[in-house]
């Protein structure tokens, strides 16, 4: 079994960045957690943010003077991309290469646009990830709380000989070197990341809630019952889960679902479902699963529209909906995961 090396917290300071500028590439989720936990750990941080939008008030709200995406790569010397995945390379093409000179560093949250070759760095510039395993308000939260969000760091190009004291200077400033720092590459990070968000976070999970609601209704079941069994109560045992482990979580639930879950789950999940799991990872690694992306993005997002669209009318939506607002829930606004 393979580890990654983890990082001492002396080795991350934010020292290599105190004389530097760091601008932050679009102010969304990660994009306002990155901006406001650099500056308050005391760094110069400018942000780009396009006008008229709600992250660009938000930004004024919190202190901070919107700039063009061209300026921002004029004056920073830490560009960190806090862009959609689909819309960074353009962006990069048209208002950030020109701007770029000797010695900057490009900084990206999750390494799809460069290791997929969708954004080609010119050879005098260091390339970073930091990469925190939290949601911007997780990771803003942490940081408030005096903690900080767990981090994977990589060099993808090294121009300067400084670019690895930059990535943990970035993660320093985000809190990191209070909590976990793991050394990654670009490749390893982004893999790992879709293929997690592909087999068990979104995809594995929701399909698994809605095939296994579909099993109950079609038995006769009644819905409000199947909804509960199946989607809401998902959150106890993931939060289990997070806080003790797939162990701990079996020892805190009842025997029956502890002997239904050792006997039953490995039905559930056979060795159809492996191979199954294996094939998406490989078209992770071969960039088929990049290239249908950013094809139907390109194309105006039909596929996503529609499946989108059958998913918002499945019945466990329109009867979750009633039920979430019963129960008091789903009142904050949604959050990108990265």
């Amino acid at each position: 079994m393979k580890h990654a090396r983890e990082i001492s917290a002396g080795e991350a300071t934010t020292e290599p960045l105190r004389d530097r500028v760091v601008a932050v590439l679009g102010y969304g989720a990660q994009g306002h957690a990155h901006a406001l936990n650099l500056r308050d750990s005391g760094l110069r941080v400018i942000v780009a943010q396009r006008p008229g939008s709600p992250r660009h008030r938000q930004a004024v709200a919190d202190g901070f003077e919107p700039v063009a995406l061209d300026e921002a790569a004029r004056q920073a010397d830490l560009l960190i991309f806090a862009l959609p995945d689909d819309a960074a390379p353009q962006l990069y093409a048209e208002r950030i290469a020109p701007h770029l000179r000797s010695g900057q560093t490009l900084g990206f949250i999750h390494g799809f646009c460069i290791h997929y070759g969708l954004i080609a760095p010119p050879a005098d510039v260091d390339v970073v990830l930091v990469a925190p395993k939290a949601q911007g308000r997780g990771v803003r939260r942490l940081y408030q709380e005096g903690r900080g969000p767990a981090v994977l760091v990589g060099v993808h190009q090294d121009a300067t000989g400084r670019a690895r004291q930059t990535a943990l200077a970035w993660a320093a400033g985000l809190g990191a070197h209070r909590s976990l720092i793991l050394e990654t590459s670009f490749a390893e990070e982004t893999e790992t990341d879709l293929f997690g968000e592909q087999a068990v976070l979104c995809g594995g999970l929701s399909h698994l809630i809605i095939a296994a609601f579909e099993t109950l209704i079609e038995a006769g079941y009644p819905a409000e019952l199947a909804w509960f069994e199946c989607c809401y109560e998902v959150k106890l045992l993931a939060d289990l889960i997070h806080e003790h482990g797939i162990s701990g979580m079996r020892e805190r639930i009842s025997s029956t679902a502890r002997f239904g879950d050792l006997t039953r789950g490995p039905r559930v999940i056979d060795a159809q479902v492996h191979d199954r799991l294996r094939q998406i990872l490989d078209e992770i690694r071969s960039g088929a699963f990049a290239r249908e992306f950013l094809d139907d993005q390109r194309s105006g997002g039909e596929t996503m529209r529609r499946l989108l669209e059958a998913g918002r009318n499945h019945p466990i939506e329109r009867l979750g909906a009633g039920l979430r607002r019963r129960l008091g829930l789903g009142s904050q606004r949604p959050q990108r995961r990265s």
